[in-house]
């Protein structure tokens, strides 16, 4: 999706990983900083900052238009609660992501998927990829904080996820972008999957979201932002 917004926008992309909802704030007009506690070499920003991402939200969050947070959920993931029970720590950063944020005063956007994370989150809106006509499903919540919306309809899925289930094999017009095996595609049709095609790493790509669903919020939020701009001129 091309956008006329030249927006002059700042974006910081905390726990930004390679820079999936990174390149979709790019594409709807904005400059954006990522920062991650793991270096990023691929990452498709237009700053990279190596550090703690809540310390940097609590120290520089209020000197951006809009923060993006997508904090890990393996403290609360099926995965972790199932199979990996015991195996594993993680912190919970649901809870100090938010206080953070808060503190800012700025306008933000808290990302999560589905499921036990889930809970700890006000969803106030659900993205898909059917929405943007993708070859993935990936839901993902969000809670917007000091902006808000519309929810976009939520489209009917076209069929099911390829690949093994159980024993069995389904075809569909969807892959599933995580792990390995199982029929769950290339590393170039999760790429074209997902819309994302500057890293090859499959563990990248499978702990990102699509560009389009940052797009689709940053489009609506610069078109809220130009409003209140001309109102108090």
């Amino acid at each position: 999706m091309q956008t006329l917004i030249p927006n002059g926008l700042r974006v910081l992309a905390a726990f930004c990983g390679v820079g999936g909802c990174t390149r979709g704030y790019q594409q709807a007009g904005f400059h954006v900083t990522g920062i991650d506690i793991a270096d990023q070499p691929r990452y498709c920003g237009d700053h990279f900052i190596q550090g703690d991402a809540v310390d940097y939200i609590r120290e520089h969050g209020h000197e951006y238009d809009l923060i993006h947070a997508g904090p890990p959920c393996q403290h609360d993931c099926t995965l972790t609660a199932g199979t990996n029970a015991g195996k594993f720590t993680y912190p919970d950063l649901m809870a100090p992501t938010r206080t953070a944020l808060e503190a800012t005063g700025r306008p933000y956007v808290i990302e999560n998927p589905p499921g036990r994370a889930a809970k700890k989150m006000r969803v106030d809106l659900t993205l898909c990829g059917e929405m943007f006509g993708l070859a993935v499903i990936r839901h993902r919540n969000f809670e917007l904080g000091h902006w808000t919306m519309p929810q976009p309809k939520h489209l009917k899925h076209r069929g099911r996820v390829a690949g093994m289930r159980h024993g069995q094999w389904f075809t569909g017009p969807y892959f599933a972008v995580y792990g390995e095996g199982g029929g769950k595609g290339t590393v170039t049709q999760w790429q074209t999957a997902m819309g994302i095609d500057w890293t090859d790493v499959r563990k990248e790509i499978a702990e990102a979201i699509p560009p389009a669903y940052a797009e689709a919020i940053g489009l609506s939020f610069a078109a809220q932002f130009a409003g209140h701009d001309e109102a108090a001129a």
